[in-house]
Order: C-alpha cells, then sequence, then structure tokens
C-alpha cells in the first residue's frame, strides 16, 4: 500500500462516523480532564488544556489509529506529590522529561515487547480498569438526589435503546443531547459540568517551564518522570492492544511508544501535563464507529471549541448524562467471559487474571497489577516449561555402556530434574549423553550438563555429550567446563 493510499485509510475511510465519535469523546474528557486536574492539585485548565494538546498530536504521530489519549487518573495520581511540594512549574518540567524518556524507549524499539505481557494479564488490566470506571462514577451517585439516579436510567435506556432504531448516530451522543436538553428545560436540580471546575477562557500559550537547570532539580523530576513514563507507556500499549482486538486491526507499539513521548513533550509546553491513552474515552470511541486518526484529531479540536466557545452551554450538561455513559463504557469494557468461564480456564491462568485485577482495584495502581501478573504468568510458565525435560535411558547390548537420550529444554527451572535423570550408581565403562532433542539455554543449564558428566568421570567412565546443536555449543564453549578438565580414568572412583 502506497504511503498515500496509507494515510487515506488512516484519515478518511469513515469520515462521518469518525466525526460523530469523536463529538461523543470530546463531550465526556471534559469531566474527566477536570477531575484529574483536581485529583493531581492544579487548575482544571491543566488537564483541559493537556487533553487537548495531547489528542492533536497523538492523531499525527501515534501508532494506534483511534485510541484517544488524554489527560488519566493513573498520571495524575503520581502527580500529586510533585506539584504539593514544588509546585505547577516542577510538573511541567516533568512531564517533558516523561516525554524524552518515552521517546528514547521508542528509539530502541523496546514498545514491541509488549507482547511478553499474557493475555491473563491483559484480561485482568481491562477487568479492573472496567472496575475503576465504574466505581469512579459513584460519587455522581452516592447520596445523590432521586432525579439524578432517574436521569443515569433514562441516559442507559436512550444508550442501549436507542441502536434499535437507528445506528446512524452515536447512541451516548443522543443520550447527552437529549438528557441536557430535558434538564436545560425543566431545570431540574442537578450536577453539572460546571460544577466540577472553572472551565479555561482562553487558548493555550506556549510556556517554557520556569525551574532552575541545576542538578537539584534533575534529581527531584527524574524519579517522578520515569515512573510517569513507564506507567504512561503501560496504559498506553494494553490499551492500544484492547482497541486491536476490538478493531481487528493492528498498531504500531514502537510508533505509538514514541508518539507519546512527542505529545508529552508538547503539552506542558503549552500548560497541559503529561498524559496516556484512556481505555474508556478510546472504547466510546471505537464503540460509536471510529476506525480512523480523524476522531482522534476531531476529538482535541471539538475539545477546544467546547470550552472556549460554547462554555455556557457545555456547563450546564448534567453529570448524569455523562455518568450513563460511563457505565456503558464500564459494562462493554469488562471482560464477562473471564468470570462465567473461570471453570474451563486453567486454574494457573485464572489465578494470573484475578490477582491482576484485585490488585490494580486495591491500589489504584495499574502498573503494580500488570508487573505482578507478569511476574506471575513467568513463574507459572517456567514451571511448566521445567517439568517438560526428560532423561531417557537407551537399552544397549554393550555391557558397561550406558546411553541416555534427553529431550525438552534445560535451563535453571529443569536443571535439579536433568540431574536427577541420571543413574550414578555402578562402574560405566563409557556413558554417552544425547542432546539432539534438547536445547541448553543458560550458565545453570551448561552447570548441570557439567555436573552430570563429572560425577560419572570420577567413577571411572568415559563421557561424551552428543547431538548439541549450534546455540547451545556456543554456549558450552563460553562457559562448559566438562570438555577442557578431563579427570583421569577412575579418579575419584569409588
Amino acid at each position: 500500500m502506497s504511503i498515500i493510499a496509507s494515510a487515506r485509510q488512516q484519515w478518511l475511510a469513515t469520515p462521518r462516523r469518525d466525526l460523530l465519535a469523536g463529538t461523543v469523546v470530546a463531550l465526556a474528557l471534559i469531566p474527566e480532564a477536570i477531575a484529574f486536574s483536581i485529583i493531581a492539585g492544579v487548575d482544571p485548565a491543566v488537564g483541559l488544556y493537556a487533553s487537548v494538546v495531547i489528542a492533536v498530536t497523538i492523531a499525527f504521530v501515534g501508532g494506534r489509529p483511534a485510541m484517544i489519549s488524554a489527560a488519566t487518573g493513573a498520571m495524575a495520581l503520581l502527580m500529586v506529590g510533585l506539584v504539593r511540594d514544588h509546585g505547577l512549574e516542577y510538573l511541567f518540567a516533568a512531564s517533558i522529561l516523561c516525554g524524552v524518556f518515552q521517546i528514547v524507549i521508542g528509539l530502541l524499539r523496546l514498545g514491541r515487547y509488549i507482547r511478553f505481557v499474557s493475555r491473563s494479564v491483559m484480561t485482568g488490566f481491562v477487568n479492573a480498569l472496567a472496575i475503576l470506571i465504574f466505581l469512579a462514577q459513584m460519587p455522581e451517585l452516592i447520596g445523590a438526589n432521586w432525579q439524578t439516579w432517574a436521569l443515569v436510567g433514562a441516559g442507559l435506556v436512550i444508550i442501549y435503546g436507542f441502536p434499535r432504531i437507528s445506528r446512524a448516530v452515536p447512541a451516548p451522543l443522543v443520550a447527552i443531547v437529549l438528557i441536557s436538553a430535558f434538564v436545560m428545560t425543566t431545570g431540574l436540580d442537578v450536577r453539572t459540568v460546571g460544577d466540577m471546575g472553572r472551565l479555561p477562557t482562553a487558548l493555550p500559550t506556549f510556556h517554557i517551564p520556569s525551574v532552575p537547570l541545576t542538578w537539584e532539580t534533575l534529581t527531584i523530576i527524574v524519579p517522578i518522570s520515569a515512573t510517569l513514563a513507564f506507567v504512561g507507556l503501560l496504559e498506553s500499549l494494553l490499551t492500544a492492544n484492547l482497541i486491536d482486538d476490538v478493531t481487528d486491526t493492528a498498531s504500531d507499539k514502537d510508533r505509538e511508544t514514541r508518539g507519546q513521548g512527542i505529545a508529552n513533550i508538547l503539552s506542558p509546553l503549552f500548560g497541559g501535563m503529561a498524559g496516556c491513552a484512556m481505555i474508556g474515552q478510546s472504547m466510546i470511541n471505537v464503540t460509536s464507529g471510529a476506525r480512523g486518526r480523524l476522531s482522534t484529531l476531531w476529538a482535541g479540536l471539538f475539545l477546544l471549541f467546547l470550552i472556549l466557545a460554547l462554555q455556557p452551554w457545555v456547563a450546564r450538561i448534567p453529570m448524569a448524562a455523562l455518568v450513563a455513559v460511563m457505565i456503558m463504557v464500564s459494562a462493554g469494557t469488562f471482560d464477562w467471559k473471564s468470570i462465567t468461564g473461570l471453570r474451563s480456564t486453567p486454574l494457573q491462568s485464572s489465578i494470573v487474571m484475578l490477582a491482576t485485577t484485585l490488585t490494580v482495584v486495591a491500589t489504584h495502581d495499574l502498573s503494580k497489577g500488570v508487573v505482578l501478573g507478569v511476574v506471575l504468568s513467568a513463574i507459572f510458565f517456567m514451571r511448566k516449561v521445567g517439568k517438560t525435560i526428560a532423561v531417557h535411558e537407551v537399552e544397549t547390548a554393550e555391557d558397561g555402556v550406558l546411553r541416555y537420550r534427553v529431550a525438552g529444554q534445560l535451563f535453571f527451572a529443569s536443571a535439579d530434574l536433568f540431574a536427577a535423570g541420571f543413574e550414578h550408581h555402578g562402574h560405566p565403562k563409557r556413558v554417552e549423553i544425547d542432546m539432539t532433542e534438547a536445547h541448553l539455554w543458560d550458565l545453570t543449564g551448561v552447570a548441570a550438563v557439567d555436573k552430570v558428566v563429572f560425577r560419572y568421570r570420577r567413577q571411572g567412565a568415559e563421557v561424551t555429550v552428543i547431538g548439541m546443536n549450534q546455540a547451545a555449543r556456543t554456549l558450552v564453549d563460553r562457559v562448559g567446563r566438562f570438555e577442557r578438565m578431563h579427570l583421569p580414568a577412575g579418579e575419584g572412583a569409588h
């Protein structure tokens, strides 16, 4: 596919659906950006400007069309201490350095390694985010009047019922418009977007962080920047994986990594904070029919238009309408089959999924849950692979000759099982170990072969190891001892 054809496919394949979906996303971004600003301890304008700049930037430089990036709660939680102790300017500086880290990671092409995150971890991550999205709506419902509950219920009826009538317009957009019109007409006493915080009244201006360029400044922002870079990329790349699955299309993880970095450098230069991909808004976008970059660009531009040109109207949008949309996103994001299929799913996979979900929900820290899930997956995998090593004694008519055939993966987790598979009693004259069907992976595996060979040699046997593949042979030549050290026949024999 030519560059022009590829660009047309990514930008103009479904323009009407992209524009409508981006409109819904922009409306949903406003209360979230304000809320995340409050969490971070900064003015609502910081989160809103960040959402505009990041969304517009990532539309051009990101690796996953139709994915939405903006200010997020996961990143905001990491900023609280820095803002409290050192102020907003240090947050801007830390956000820029976060972007630099992400660009370096992208240039090193490390984004592709997200594939090592197992499906169970991915499911746990998605389920945890769905739960967190739902829980984030509770402050708007707990203690609210009956009118709010009724409006949320009406919003859900519209969202799930309108597609039966028409799919020309995204149902969430219809719900927001109808409920907003009803509230404005009747004057119901319910919370609105305007109650969340003051909206900005001017375009963002270029601003270089006012911090001293000293070693002390670096020591303050580097730990925060590194953590922001890691959490931001983790959430972005896992969200990209999810959107890949939902849309049945592929994305460029290394380009997405670099794109997130570029966006996070530009955001603080225009008064915003660092951000990353948003699973909730991304799901709103794709479930509303978006498939191209135009949806992300329009979400950012329309958000700017809303907060500047339509501010009085936006401030009157009832939170109940947006809560209904986010509840829909939560229900649609959660992988219900992962619960109904627990009995048929392998126990280890279920443990990884549940551990990831519970850790993220308990700590509100995506990185802790995903890291725990990856570690558990690695442990279970090594235990499983470690048991695949097998040592078989081959019958031979020659007296005093033992022949063994080894099959499987020999590394640190299977080394003990490998060594236990040999019979060291008696006094064989010659021992032959055939490694044709085995692969030797690491230093522990080489040490296990050394151990077996030297045991037989101490009994006075001549030992040969045959059939190693080239990779194993290279490793043995570098660190193995059994081919360089030959005990005299009979030494150590009992």
